[in-house]
């Protein structure tokens, strides 16, 4: 049976009282079959004997696979949390507090969703029906319940606990989320984070032993003021992806009418039986997939594949893969198995485009369509381009040419865009800026239906082109 690790992550600060036998019961937790476990200690500048307890716990359990990690100076629980995520190895993570609140023996009911492939972030509730929860401050669930309001008012959910700090998720999607608090501020960001990356978020009730001031409890007052700003920030906040490449897939998100003009201009060319490279997170494939007898999605990122299957997971029709053209040994599975192979924004991005091309043919069937859309223009080369990890833009006939050495007869090349070039050029030349703005996307949106009656007529190039070509029959041998 094949493995998956769960990386257990403790952030650690002057907690000398709990943290062995914390360690003791993380590692004797029982977790469900075929889930490994590595625990990874960061320790906040302890000013106790944490520290040296953890070491000796260490030394006493070779065969836990313990790491500790040191943050120096202190700086919080949050960033404690950052760089635990930055070192976790495992598939999935899961937060647990260096106090003994949380009850190890859970970890596994708050892993099945995730296991299952239901989630891809779990929230153990101390509010929903649960064994045991210790009765403890009247006014510290007050401010909980106002808080999980307001961050639920913030990004759409109906959570019952934001704030637990039992919070499983998998690892990849999260790492790849810009967080930035400190203390216990990432309690609600991660949240709103989460909902606004559309993530599907269960929770689980869980037993909470809670503890008191006096035992050492360290959220306070100010911590909940301080989520109060969290949540305001965490929601009007562009920055919800780590790379551009995401960023500007995620704001095309808001532009369905323009995504509706791409998908028009090219859907009467498409076949029955389609592979799509480069899907991303499906801003396209919801339109191009509707009556066809197969549509497979597919993409080189393992995040975007998740959220592929996450969105087509009740359209038996269409079927998710992780595909990469840069690897050879992707294509044989999928050899002459399709009638149209779909490639859009994907060959500029490529250090071999020529020998793509050729690979991809290999997908289709003799007289098959390949519809290629690639950035116009060498000389729009800008900071965009860059961000985007575009390696050129291509000019007309070189492209036609490059397209029929790899075994394809062009049917059309098409002008598309032509509105967008000015603000490329001013953005990504004069501006140099790397992202999209969301508020211009979705003004620009909005005119899409006066944009697609003048593009033609506009005086100056398109920003993108679209090859539509056949493969080439194999000539008979005589």
């Amino acid at each position: 049976m094949s493995t998956a690790t769960l990386s257990i992550l403790i952030p650690l600060y002057n907690e000398e009282e709990f943290i062995a036998e914390l360690l003791r019961r993380v590692v004797a937790a029982p977790l469900p079959d075929g889930l490994d476990r590595e625990i990874i200690v960061v320790d906040d500048s302890s000013t106790d004997d944490s520290v040296e307890l953890v070491e000796e716990f260490i030394n006493a359990h070779p065969e836990a696979k313990i790491r500790l990690l040191r943050q120096v100076p202190n700086r919080g629980k949050g960033a404690a949390i950052r760089m635990a995520i930055d070192a976790a190895t495992g598939e999935f993570s899961v937060i647990q507090d260096a106090d003994l609140e949380y009850n190890p023996n859970e970890l596994g009911k708050l892993m099945g969703p995730l296991l299952r492939g239901d989630a891809d972030a779990v929230f153990g509730s101390r509010f929903l029906v649960a064994n045991e929860t210790r009765v403890l401050y009247f006014w510290h669930s007050v401010a909980n319940g106002w808080l999980t309001l307001l961050c639920n008012i913030a990004c759409d959910l109906n959570l019952t606990d934001m704030e637990t700090c039992y919070k499983a998720f998998r690892t990849v999607l999260v790492r790849g989320i810009p967080l930035t608090s400190e203390r216990f501020g990432m309690e609600p960001e991660l949240t709103i984070k989460l909902a606004r990356r559309k993530a599907r978020i269960y929770e689980t009730s869980i037993s909470y032993h809670g503890r008191t001031y006096e035992e050492g409890k360290k959220i306070g007052l100010s911590d909940a003021f301080d989520a109060l700003w969290v949540i305001l920030r965490s929601r009007f906040t562009s920055r919800i992806y780590r790379e551009a490449v995401p960023h500007v897939l995620e704001t095309l998100s808001v532009a369905p009418r323009f995504n509706g003009w791409m998908a028009d201009t090219i859907s009467p060319f498409i076949g029955a039986r389609v592979l799509e490279i480069g899907a991303g997170m499906g801003n396209l494939t919801r339109k191009l997939c509707r009556r066809r007898k197969l549509y497979v999605a597919t993409d080189m990122n393992p995040e975007y594949v998740e959220q592929l299957r996450m969105a087509f997971r009740h359209r038996p029709l269409v079927r998710v893969a992780r595909f990469d053209t840069e690897r050879p040994e992707d294509f044989p599975a999928y050899e002459g198995a399709f009638d149209t192979v779909i490639c859009l924004h994907v060959l500029e991005h490529l250090a071999d485009d020529a020998s793509a091309l050729v690979r991809i043919g290999t997908l289709l069937q003799p007289g098959g369509r390949l519809i290629l859309l690639v950035p116009n223009d060498p000389s729009a080369y800008g900071s965009l381009d860059a961000a985007l990890g575009h390696q050129r833009r291509y000019a007309s006939g070189r492209l036609k040419d490059l397209v029929e050495k790899a075994g394809y007869e062009v049917e059309k090349v098409l002008d598309f865009n032509r509105i967008s070039t000015p603000g490329w050029h001013f953005t990504g030349k004069v501006l140099r800026t790397t992202t999209v703005s969301t508020a211009l996307l979705k003004v620009f949106d909005r005119l899409v239906w006066l944009w697609r009656r003048i593009d033609s007529a506009l005086p100056w190039q398109p920003m993108s082109l679209i090859v539509i070509a056949r493969r080439r029959a194999p000539r008979p041998v005589r």
